[in-house]
């Protein structure tokens, strides 16, 4: 199963994300390869194209993205938009996907 988890302010803004987990065999599944695909397109259109200060750590089956205080707002429609992605997967495939909320 792969998590993925949210990071929201009080003010609800998006601060980030942790992805964690595999669906199936590396590189043979389409959900973990729709994850993961989207997951790096937000984590470097977060830091190399808006240029956010954010912290990214990346490994086999799991990311991490915590963006700045200062720079959640310029990423607002980036993490909205991978939020609503994977919100699709998981209503597609809920048996390969839990996408979860914790207030920072």
């Amino acid at each position: 199963m792969i998590r993925a988890e949210f990071f929201t302010q009080a003010d609800g803004e998006l601060a980030g994300f942790r992805i964690s987990g595999h669906n199936g065999e590396a590189g043979e599944d389409s959900v973990c390869a729709a994850v993961s695909s989207a997951a790096y397109l937000t984590a470097n259109t977060i830091t190399d194209v808006i240029q956010a200060e954010a912290g990214v750590t990346a490994e086999d089956g799991f990311m991490l993205v915590r963006v700045a205080p200062k720079d959640v707002k310029n990423c607002r429609s980036i993490l909205a938009g991978f939020k609503l992605h994977l919100l699709g997967l998981e209503e597609q495939y809920p048996e390969n996907i839990k996408v979860s909320y914790t207030e920072v």
